[in-house]
């Protein structure tokens, strides 16, 4: 899990100005520093605005920013409103019905939900190793653990394809807690399933926990790798190992193009342009989640928050740092709900639109 506390190394509580317990004594003490937790992917997003709101208010204590994965960090997210819990979640994925309803139960339902904008799910290898070519379809008959129905022991890339390298299948990628691979499990193998077999298709609407044991489940034999939520790694071993490929977010594939190239799938490379136009497969919208309780509460809370819609349009710090523009419509709703505090209508989450 990687943290960030910018200056400073602790999180001590304090009383002048700062957080009033939220929660009826459950969240125990006073704060004045903000808190989040949450997305890999998001990570450098986040902590690029924690530089920016630091650079506008020397006076204010650094914000603790830890990578905890999404899954994770909804989690902790949603144990409770007050000193002890988070201000904001990052999420590589929307928040799920089950966590609204979870965050609900411990008291910290009234949240907002701002898209800050988007990212891919990129493929990666070494420049060094040998080029590959991928498919949704492929890429499930070589990672998920039954395509066929039974145990996956295909062992080389050619044992899938003729035209494919002889080299052992490796994949480097994101674990089960990460929105990454979430996203990933979405958006790719799905997706491939489906091609493969059409009639799993009809599988995910009547019964969604059979679509997933057979579609979305990850082989466990060593062919795909658990890299934890540090990224930085996935780089490494595919530098130690030219022959795997890595699985993250696109903004940190842009960061590391001197150590990693973009693997295609459908002939598509991941790119800023594909992933705008949604072209790309692996597109994916990233958000943040904040308590509007702690808006209240913790000192500089909406000025951090106001900085997100400050940078992220086109040519802004955020792009620069390679988060990709929502289209112009989200961008002003994620705008609006900033500037008015607007609440997240939990039947939004069930209808899958934007709430």
């Amino acid at each position: 899990m990687r943290r960030i506390v910018l200056a400073l190394a602790a999180w001590l509580p304090v009383a002048l100005g700062a957080c009033v317990d939220q929660a009826a004594g459950g969240g125990a003490g006073a704060r004045d520093q903000i808190r989040v937790v949450g997305s890999s992917t998001v990570y450098p997003f986040t902590t690029l605005i924690a530089e920016q709101y630091l650079a506008a208010n020397p006076n204010a204590r650094p914000p603790v920013i830890e990578s905890t994965g999404t899954g994770a960090g909804i989690r902790l997210f949603c144990a409770g409103i007050g000193a002890s819990y988070a201000d904001l979640v990052d999420a590589s994925r929307r928040m799920k019905r089950s966590e609204y309803d979870e965050c609900a139960r411990h008291g910290a339902g009234d949240l907002m939900e701002v898209q800050i904008g988007i990212d891919g799910i990129a493929f990666a290898e070494a420049r060094q190793g040998p080029p590959m070519r991928l498919t949704p379809a492929l890429i499930f008959r070589a990672l998920a653990a039954a395509p066929d129905g039974r145990p996956n022991d295909s062992r080389t890339w050619r044992d899938l394809d003729p035209e494919m390298p002889a080299t052992p299948i490796r994949v480097y990628g994101p674990p089960a807690t990460s929105g990454t691979r979430e996203a990933f499990a979405e958006l790719i193998l799905a997706r491939g399933c489906e091609t493969l077999k059409p009639e799993l298709a009809a599988l995910r609407e009547r019964n969604r926990a059979a679509f997933d044991a057979r579609c979305l489940a990850v082989r466990d034999d060593g062919a795909y790798v658990d890299a934890g939520e540090n990224d930085n790694l996935i780089v490494q071993k595919l530098g130690a190992n030219p022959d795997a490929i890595g699985i993250f977010g696109y903004s940190y594939l842009e960061e590391n193009t001197d150590a990693v190239r973009g693997v295609a799938i459908n002939g598509v490379e991941p790119s800023y342009g594909a992933i705008a136009n949604d072209s790309y497969p692996g597109s994916r919208a990233l958000y943040v989640y904040v308590k509007r309780a702690h808006l209240r509460a913790v000192p500089g809370l909406r000025r951090f928050l106001a900085l997100y819609a400050a940078n992220w349009a086109p040519g802004g710090a955020l792009t620069r740092r390679g988060l990709i523009p929502s289209p112009v419509s989200v961008r002003a709703r994620a705008a609006d709900t900033i500037s008015h505090d607007r609440p997240l209508d939990p039947r939004s989450l069930d209808a899958g639109v934007i709430g």
